[in-house]
């Protein structure tokens, strides 16, 4: 990466009498944590948004002296994230989940991964609220812009309809500072609003059937489905799932449609027996979450991190991210001794 500008020591003045470049990278700090989420957005990456924040941040204290204060610096700083967004899109192409590559699959059949698909991924809560949930940034970064369906159907957005659709309707932009951003025409940036909203209507849920995570009955809700999972209870399992529920888990490109289809493809290909599960609770992308652990030689040890989204209190989509290294990412411990894994 980079090199990492340096922490400025306070307020200073350039020789031209704007701010210096360090001073003004330090006026910067505060929007960081919605410009990564504006790059998660874009990219479906935290891996690669955090790369292109730090490149955002690069890039103005390199060209801070030649800020002139026309435009808010937080216009600016969203100028230089969306074309590195794009540019970076550009040359690595678009995260897809696995209900976006073909037809369901049978879940009789062996299923393989695909490791050099550049699957999308999912983001922890605790990157964007930490300790302090209602910080002025936690403002922009709310949890509807995050729904893993939301920044999956942008993945399938050509790059430019995704950063118009983003700036308007997430972020608010006017289309004609748009326009300017894009160096495009409010026309044409209407238009593409409108091909993208049309595209979203079809391919994301509707937030106002969702079930909150908060709410009493989703609590009881999710302890059902941690027990069921934990005692590989399929009757419990298929009771819980809507009936036209979607399972997916990248890196396997094969995904599954249906609560017989899904609890068949658990009773035949998961290799987790009853007491041999674990399901540690956490939050992503505004979605409840769970690290699901495997028993092996006396510790629950990592298996994957499933995503929920539940409507009507029936569990509608489950996305099973097969990658250890999240656990990590989501605070969740390395290995649990079997002794101390009781609920």
């Amino acid at each position: 990466m980079a090199q990492t500008p340096p922490t400025a020591p306070g307020p200073a003045r350039s020789s031209t009498g704007g701010p210096s470049a360090d001073a003004l990278l330090e006026e910067a700090r505060p929007y960081r944590n919605e410009l990564l989420a504006h790059c998660y957005r874009m990219l479906g990456s935290l891996h690669d948004a955090e790369d292109l924040v730090q490149d955002t941040l690069l890039r103005a204290w390199r060209a801070g002296e030649r800020f002139e204060g026309r435009s808010s610096l937080r216009t600016w700083l969203y100028r230089i994230a969306t074309n590195a967004c794009l540019t970076a899109i550009e040359q690595r192409g678009r995260r897809p989940m696995p209900s976006g590559l073909g037809a369901p699959s049978d879940p009789e059949q062996p299923v393989s991964e695909s490791p050099e698909i550049p699957w999308l991924e999912p983001v922890p809560d605790a990157v964007f609220t930490g300790d302090k949930p209602a910080d002025p940034a936690a403002v922009v970064v709310n949890r509807s812009s995050l729904r893993l369906a939301l920044v999956a159907a942008l993945q399938h957005l050509p790059p430019r309809q995704r950063a118009v659709l983003l700036l308007r309707d997430v972020l608010k932009w006017r289309a004609a500072e748009v326009a300017e951003l894009l160096d495009s025409s409010t026309a044409s940036v209407n238009s593409a609003l409108q091909r993208a909203r049309a595209h979203l209507a079809q391919a994301a849920p509707v937030e106002e059937e969702l079930t909150e995570p908060s709410d009493p009955e989703m609590r009881t809700l999710l302890d059902r489905y941690a027990a069921a999972f934990e005692k590989a209870d399929v009757a419990a399992i298929v009771d819980l799932f809507a009936q036209d529920a979607v399972w997916e888990m990248p890196p396997f490109p094969q995904w599954f449609r249906g609560a017989e289809t899904i609890v068949r493809l658990v009773a035949n290909q998961c290799p987790i027996g009853p007491g041999e599960g674990l399901m540690l609770p956490t939050a992503a992308n505004g979605q409840p979450a769970f690290g699901l652990y495997r028993l092996q030689d006396g510790f629950f040890r990592p298996f994957h991190i499933q995503v929920l989204t539940v409507r009507a209190l029936r569990v509608e989509h489950v996305a099973a991210f097969f990658s250890e290294d999240l656990f990590a990412r989501f605070g969740l411990p390395e290995a649990v001794p079997a002794g101390e894994a009781g609920r």
